[in-house]
Formats: C-alpha cells, sequence, structure tokens
C-alpha cells in the first residue's frame, strides 16, 4: 500500500529481458534502506525488490504489468517516481494507493500557469472499463487520481479527457518536469471508486 507521495527519482540502469518479463536494475538514493522482498513503486507500479548491490536494485515486470504500464518504454537513463511502502503509523499525505495500475493516459497539453502547471491527460483507446463501468466515470471533480505514482487532485473532466494542477515543489521532485505532449503514464483510479463501482454493477 502506498500513498501517492514520492520519495525520490530513481535512475534505470540496466534493462535485461527474460522471455516474456523484464528484469530492472535502478539507482536509488534509498538503496541502502531496502531490502529483498520488499515492495516498492516505480510510476505507480508496484514491483518487488529481487536484489540488491549496493546502490542498485532489481525489481522484475512481468509480461501482464508491462501491457498495462509505460515500463515497456523504459530506456537506460529513464527517471521515475520511486515510493515505498507506506508504514501503518504513518500520516497519509496523499490517499490510497495499491500500486496496481488501471490503465494507460497520454499528456494532451502541459499549460504554465506562472508558478503552476496543469497537465490534460486522455485515456489510452484500450484502458479498459473497471467492473463494467467506463473508466473515465471513476474520475470526479476534486477527486483523487493517480498518475505516475503520484496522488493528484482532478482539476477537470471532459468525456475520456482530465486535468491536474502541479505545484513547483511536485514538479521539481517528480519526473513530471520531463512529461511532454504525446508522453504515456500511468493511471491508478480511486480504490474506493472501484469498489463502489463493483457493488453497483
Amino acid at each position: 500500500m502506498f500513498s501517492g507521495i514520492i520519495e525520490t527519482i530513481a535512475t534505470l540502469k540496466n534493462i535485461e529481458r527474460d522471455g516474456t518479463n523484464i528484469h530492472f536494475t535502478f539507482e536509488s538514493e534509498f538503496t541502502h534502506e531496502l531490502k529483498i522482498d520488499q515492495s516498492v513503486a516505480h510510476n505507480g507500479v508496484c514491483l518487488t525488490v529481487t536484489e540488491i548491490n549496493g546502490d542498485l536494485y532489481k525489481v522484475t515486470a512481468i509480461d501482464e504489468t508491462l501491457r498495462l504500464t509505460n515500463l515497456g518504454s523504459f530506456e537506460v537513463g529513464s527517471k521515475v517516481n520511486f515510493e515505498r511502502c507506506i508504514r501503518m503509523n504513518d500520516r497519509l499525505d496523499g490517499h490510497i494507493v495499491q500500486g496496481h495500475v488501471d490503465g494507460k493516459a497520454s499528456v494532451l497539453s502541459v499549460a504554465d500557469k506562472d508558478g503552476s502547471w496543469e497537465y490534460e491527460f486522455e485515456l489510452d483507446k484500450d484502458f479498459t472499463d473497471i467492473n463494467g463501468h467506463a473508466a473515465e466515470k471513476l474520475i470526479i471533480h476534486k477527486g483523487s487520481i493517480t498518475v505516475n505514482g503520484t496522488s493528484l487532485t482532478v482539476t477537470h473532466i471532459r468525456n475520456r479527457t482530465f486535468g491536474v494542477a502541479i505545484i513547483p515543489y511536485t514538479y521539481k521532485h517528480t519526473s513530471f518536469h520531463t512529461l511532454a505532449v504525446g508522453h504515456q503514464v500511468n493511471i491508478e483510479l480511486d480504490v474506493l471508486g472501484k469498489y463502489v463501482a463493483r457493488l453497483t454493477s
């Protein structure tokens, strides 16, 4: 379980293909605090630490994960949002994030608001329905959404497009400053909304 509050940016150092799986080796300032079998979110994707070597650690993404997320487009040198799982006695500064990505969205626009930035995204065409409900129905104005692992508030929603506002701290300390029009991001919809959708389906 995560909160969507990004701790740092990790750098991809190596990509190793193994059948339909990919082993990713990352470098992070928190590697020395990790342990084998620990869950870590990478752009909002929960992956298990399988190996640690100095400042480097390894995780594995299976075919299903690669299909639903932007991990398959990573290249050596890619920067990703990094968050360790929350502890039960921590403050929940963001919202409840599972690290189970529902699908991808594409950046439609990035607007400089003279002190903040507004990003607009469109859900990809293959973004599947959730419990029989159109995915966009689970995105609400002023509701929570996870974009590349970052807990954000929806500023507007129109059909399959939605916007979020990014403050300077988030812009600087996450990978948002690397996003441009056309880039794909990982989306996790609010788990509470998904449960409601399931109960009413």
